[in-house]
């Protein structure tokens, strides 16, 4: 039997080379041109079983050359790779029919993986999604490092579908672009995008909220008012901080998903919910499920696509490029233009950004509203930071430690305890302190140990002292992200 051909377009050569032996040696026939108008003829002339192709080539864009491909051979399937690593890129890849996108540098191991479930799963002749008008300039994700990259993958795979999601994320992480993007590149974007904030509305009111109530369903309910769900008819309802949805509301919110209608409150004639669910939270629904505040059915109504937005000190590579963007949006909104030189760089990797994207936006808009220089240096944003720091906790108590030394890890997770324990002092509300606290420090534990070793799981297996099937569980059942090392 003769083996698939593997067609590649790349203008590197040093790329076709690696690529060329790589597949080879995995049992391909390989052939590889510079451009893109040898490409095209091999595929006019049917040959090949798969086209790998970069998006910049000297003759034309490969992104515009996949719907020509589709329309003369709909059956082949097309994998672009691109160091163009954003999420336009990843999108339109989606939406012109590619099987995959790889950002570069990729791992060679992911990319024979690629090709195999390319050639493997059946074509399908599946309608091209309309691509969403809008340019590079006004990309709504900014971040270019493998955490990211795995995010604009998924939302391009997302544009065809239309799948509820979760993301979950710190505060200040930037979960409602992610919803925003879901939406404005998605199946859904000629309709509303409605985002409710779980979390901004008083308990006795959610349901109205959301359902919309009739006249005289309560006191003041003076005329028929729509719910969130009507308002969001034929879009997205984005339900920021699901975590802090009461149970009552959870309950309503499960049976919708379940049976696809609602009714008013007040109302008697049910209601199409014709909407797309992308839900938010900053909190360990897991662990709420487990304390009974959150309803493990709803839970996997909401879960079907997982999104965990990283914290910004997990992608620190991603913060130049943040910076500077803001500094651009700053200009752009009147304030002086402003530049950064590499200290004031290296100042801003090396800060922990509890804030996040959301803090570092309000430095550099403060930067360029307040620093007479045009330059800001790494003793400028020292200083503001210093400025806008809260007053440091002082340790107390028997076990506090003198001259300011740091804090141990023991001492550490003791203070979070007692606060974990002080928010709930009733002593009766709160089960499965254990598990809680255990998996706080393991998640983190095994998530920067896969770092270390570039995603090796053997190399942190043998780190950790685990075996490795279980350290394959525990990456599954916490939901931990491996990236493994780059080509």
């Amino acid at each position: 039997m003769t083996p698939p051909t593997v067609l590649i377009a790349d203008d590197d050569r040093s790329i076709r080379t690696v690529l060329t032996q790589a597949l080879g040696r995995a049992g391909y026939q390989v052939r590889s041109t510079g451009n893109a108008a040898t490409l095209w003829r091999w595929v006019e002339d049917g040959e090949g079983d798969l086209v790998i192709t970069d998006v910049v080539m000297p003759d034309e864009n490969g992104l515009d050359l996949i719907p020509r491909i589709k329309r003369i051979r709909p059956d082949l399937r097309v994998i672009v790779m691109s160091a163009q690593s954003t999420l336009m890129t990843a999108v339109k890849a989606a939406q012109r029919g590619a099987f995959e996108y790889l950002p570069k540098p990729f791992d060679l191991g992911e990319l024979i993986s690629v090709v195999g479930r390319a050639l493997a799963v059946p074509a399908e002749h599946a309608a091209i999604v309309p691509e969403a008008r809008d340019s590079e300039e006004r990309l709504p994700l900014i971040g270019r490092s493998a955490s990211m990259q795995e995010i604009y993958r998924t939302i391009a795979r997302l544009t065809t579908a239309d799948l509820t999601v979760m993301v979950n994320g710190e505060s200040g992480t930037g979960k409602e672009l992610i919803a925003r993007a879901l939406h404005d590149y998605g199946k859904r974007r000629a309709g509303p995008f409605v985002a409710v904030n779980m979390a901004a509305i008083p308990r006795e009111l959610i349901e109205s909220e959301l359902f919309g109530h009739e006249r005289g369903a309560f006191t003041g309910a003076t005329n028929r008012t729509q719910g969130r769900f009507e308002q969001a008819n034929g879009g997205t309802l984005f339900l920021d901080e699901i975590g802090d949805m009461p149970p009552e509301a959870q309950t309503r919110l499960l049976r919708v998903l379940q049976e696809g209608e609602f009714t008013s409150v007040g109302g008697r004639q049910p209601i199409k919910a014709n909407v797309r669910i992308i839900a938010a939270t900053h909190r360990d629904l897991r662990n709420a499920i487990r304390l009974g505040q959150f309803r493990e059915d709803l839970f996997y109504r909401l879960n079907v696509v997982p999104i965990r937005l990283p914290p910004l000190r997990e992608r620190a590579e991603d913060i130049p490029l943040l910076a500077r963007h803001f500094l651009d949006r700053a200009r752009q909104d009147g304030l002086p233009m402003k530049t950064l030189d590499q200290t004031a760089v290296d100042r801003l990797r090396s800060h922990p950004w509890p804030g996040n994207v959301r803090e570092l936006e309000n430095l550099m808009r403060r930067l360029a509203a307040l620093c007479p220089e045009e330059t800001i240096t790494g003793d400028i944003v020292d200083a503001e930071l210093s400025e806008a720091a809260p007053p440091p906790v002082q340790a107390q108590g028997p076990g506090a430690r003198p001259g300011g030394e740091p804090e141990t890890l023991s001492r550490a997770v003791e203070r979070h305890i007692k606060e974990f324990l002080a928010a709930h002092d009733d002593g009766m509300a709160v089960t499965d302190v254990y598990d809680k606290i255990i998996a706080e420090v393991e998640r983190p534990l095994i998530r920067l140990t896969l770092a270390a070793t570039r995603g090796n799981q053997i190399k942190a297996a043998a780190m950790l002292g685990l075996n490795r099937n279980t350290l394959r569980k525990k990456i599954r059942d916490l939901e931990i992200p491996v990236i493994r090392g780059a080509m």
